[in-house]
C-alpha cells in the first residue's frame, strides 16, 4: 500500500479559536485520526509530522520554505508521496518555492490548507485534506501541486484570489491540472515529466536578498531610489500591463540602470492577473529594457520571487540568474 507523509506546518485548517483570534492548534494529529479512521482503507497509509513552530503563514519566511523542502528531501526515500498543510495566506509562495528546491523528486507534493478551520462547522478542510491524501498516492503527479476546493493547480503558477471564497486559488496562466468532483480528472497533458536524475536545492542561506515592488501612478524616483538604496540583490518589478513604466521619467530608468549595473537582478512581471510580460511591445516597456530588466515573461509574482531568491540564495552570479530567470525550470512559465 502507498504510504503518505503529512507536514504540518500551521495555517487555518488546524487552528482553534483563542481570545485573541484563532491560533495554531498542536492536537491536530488526533482530530485527523478521527476524522480518517473510517476511510483508512480507501486512502493511503499515512504518518504525521507537525513542525515544532506552527506558524500562521503570514509569518512564514524563506527559511520555513527550505525547512518544509529539507524534511521532503530527508523522507523522499520512505514516502510515495507528502501532504503540506499550510495557511493559505502565502501557501502560493511556499508552492512556487518548494517547486525550485525538489526538482527531480519525481513524487506528488500537495500543499493544501482551509479557509474554515477542520473543528469548525461547515469546514473546507475535510473534502481538501482527503482529496490531497489522495492524490498523494497518484504515481503521475511528478510535482509540487497546490490543491484547494476541487482544483489542482501546478504550485508555481498558482494564486491567491480570494479571502472569503472557498474557492480561493486560481491557475490564471496554465490550465489547471485536475478537478476532483464526482470523477477524479486529470489533465496528463498538462503535467511534468519525470526527471532522471534528484536536483535538490537546500542553500545555506535562505535569504537572497529579493525586494518587490508595485508600481503605482504617482510613484517617484525618490521612491524607487530610497528602495535601492539598500542594494537588493534582486527586485520584482510589478509592472503595468505587458510590462510598461513611467519611464518617460528618465530618473526612474537612470535609477534601475544603475541598479543593474552594480548587480542587482531586475525581474518585470505583471500586475495584470493573465498575464505575459514582453518589454519590447511599447517605448514604457523598451525603457526598462535598456535599463538591464528581464522580463518576466507569464510568471506569477509569487514564482518571479520565489525563483529569482531561490538562485540567488543558492550562490549563483548576478550575470547567471539573469540568463536563468527567462528559463522554465520546473513549469513556472512559458517561454
Amino acid at each position: 500500500m502507498k504510504k503518505t507523509l503529512i507536514l504540518y506546518t500551521g495555517g487555518t485548517l488546524g487552528m482553534r479559536r483563542s481570545a485573541s483570534g484563532y491560533v495554531p492548534d498542536a492536537d491536530l494529529e488526533i482530530q485527523l485520526q478521527q476524522l480518517l479512521a473510517g476511510s483508512a482503507d480507501q486512502l493511503p497509509e499515512y504518518d504525521f509530522h507537525a513542525f515544532e513552530r506552527l506558524l500562521d503563514s503570514a509569518n512564514m519566511q524563506p527559511a520555513d520554505w527550505y525547512r518544509i523542502a529539507a524534511c521532503i528531501r530527508d523522507q523522499a526515500e520512505h514516502y510515495d508521496g507528502f501532504v503540506v498543510l499550510h495557511g493559505t495566506d502565502t501557501m502560493a509562495y511556499t508552492t512556487s518555492a518548494l517547486s525550485f528546491a525538489l526538482r527531480g523528486l519525481n513524487k506528488p507534493v500537495l500543499v493544501t490548507g482551509s479557509q474554515i478551520p477542520l473543528r469548525e462547522m461547515r469546514s473546507d478542510a475535510h473534502n481538501n485534506l482527503i482529496a490531497a491524501l489522495l492524490l498523494s498516492a497518484d504515481e503521475a503527479l511528478n510535482e509540487v501541486c497546490l490543491y484547494f476546493n476541487g482544483k489542482l493547480l501546478r504550485g508555481n503558477r498558482a494564486i491567491k484570489i480570494s479571502a472569503g471564497s472557498l474557492d480561493a486559488f486560481a491557475s490564471p496562466n496554465y490550465p489547471l491540472l485536475g478537478e476532483i468532483g464526482i470523477q477524479v480528472n486529470i489533465d496528463h497533458s498538462s503535467l511534468l515529466p519525470a526527471v532522471a536524475e534528484k536536483d535538490f536545492q537546500i542553500p545555506a542561506n535562505a535569504d537572497g536578498g529579493v525586494v518587490v515592488l508595485k508600481l503605482f501612478p504617482g510613484l517617484s524616483p525618490l521612491f524607487l531610489g530610497k528602495v535601492l538604496e539598500f542594494q537588493p540583490r534582486g527586485l520584482v518589478l510589478e509592472t503595468y500591463g505587458t510590462g510598461n513604466a513611467p519611464t518617460e521619467n528618465a530618473a526612474f530608468t537612470e535609477l534601475l540602470k544603475k541598479a543593474t549595473d552594480r548587480g542587482t537582478v531586475c525581474v518585470a512581471v505583471s500586475q495584470c492577473m493573465e498575464n505575459r510580460v514582453d518589454l519590447g511591445k511599447y517605448a514604457a516597456g523598451s525603457a526598462l529594457l535598456d535599463a538591464g530588466v528581464i522580463g518576466g515573461l507569464d510568471m506569477t509574482t509569487e514564482a518571479a520571487f520565489t525563483k529569482l531568491n531561490h538562485l540567488l540564495a543558492m550562490g549563483m552570479s548576478a550575470e547567471r540568474v539573469r540568463e536563468i530567470m527567462p528559463v522554465a525550470l520546473c513549469g513556472e512559465c512559458t517561454p
